[in-house]
């Protein structure tokens, strides 16, 4: 089915008149009469009914008009909008990020992004999860960076990396001799608690009813804050692995289970995407990931 063939049976709709037609589209009759022949062979019936010079809609015609002329619709829309996003100096967007995703690692897709949709103009937002969610929902953010173990069925996600957990730690820590920790091992360990992190949540749905018995020392929402105690050897704490450490702070990945997650680029299902929101979601679709 072409553009075409839709305007033309559109303003055929209008005129009801073959003759008149031709030449509000600026095309020779036969070019048109043919154009609406193909439509009601791709279609599978007869649109229209000449009767002594006029023409009136079949069932099916009256049928086909409403749905032809969202198609038309939203594709004049469309090329009106990219023709507004390609003259347009900016494409303010905002985005919303969860507060434990690292930008180190999303640095170098935000230069791509300068690079290749110039137009895009990004306030980034941080926000634990589900406040991320909410603000989504309610349309307060056009896209979001998340790494929920789930979400609501309304959202739809384009994957772009993975990152395990590990347990993180002052120098010097009996941690430090292990190649990884396993999760038995945090067992009464001195704990800084994130209050921010989403682990408990993939914890749950990896082992569901099944509690780890640490002993939480200190409580925070700030990343800077719970590091500086981890680095003083006030405790451990599980974080993702590509969150930047503070200088005296190790890592070492969790095992027996390995826990991780998946760093999604997440819209609203069914909400129209403008120019510059499609363009990053297929940037991030062919973006090679480089993790250190």
């Amino acid at each position: 089915m072409e553009l075409n063939q839709i305007r033309y049976f559109l303003t055929l709709c209008r005129e009801l008149n073959f003759t008149r037609a031709a030449e509000i589209c600026h095309v020779s009759q036969p070019a048109l009469t043919k154009a609406v022949k193909n439509l009601e062979e791709e279609l599978g019936g007869e649109l229209f009914r000449r009767e002594r010079g006029n023409s009136h809609l079949t069932d099916l015609g009256r049928l086909m008009q409403p749905h032809l002329e969202q198609v038309l619709t939203a594709t004049e829309m469309a090329r009106a909008e990219a023709g507004s996003f390609r003259k347009s100096k900016k494409a303010p967007l905002k985005m919303g990020v969860m507060c434990t995703i690292s930008p180190h690692v999303m640095v170098d897709f935000l230069r791509a992004v300068r690079e290749r949709v110039p137009a895009v103009e990004l306030s980034i937002t941080e926000l634990p999860g589900n406040a991320l969610i909410d603000t989504m929902i309610k349309g307060d953010m056009d896209i979001a960076l998340a790494g929920m173990p789930k979400l609501p069925e309304r959202f739809d996600a384009v994957p772009l990396y993975a990152e395990r957990y590990g347990v993180a730690f002052a120098k010097g820590h009996r941690f430090e001799k292990l190649n990884a920790v396993p999760m038995r091992e945090l067992a009464n360990e001195h704990y800084v608690q994130r209050i921010h992190c989403e682990f408990d949540d993939h914890w749950d749905a990896l082992k569901p009813g099944w509690d780890l018995d640490v002993n939480v020392r200190f409580r925070s929402e700030r990343e800077d804050w719970v590091q500086a105690m981890l680095a003083a050897g006030m405790g451990c704490a599980v974080m993702p692995e590509f969150l930047p450490r503070y200088a005296g702070v190790v890592l070492r990945l969790l095992i027996e289970p390995e826990v991780d997650r998946t760093i999604s680029l997440v819209t609203v299902a069914g909400r129209r995407y403008s120019p510059a929101i499609k363009a990053l979601i297929q940037l991030a679709k062919s973006y090679r990931w480089e993790l250190a």
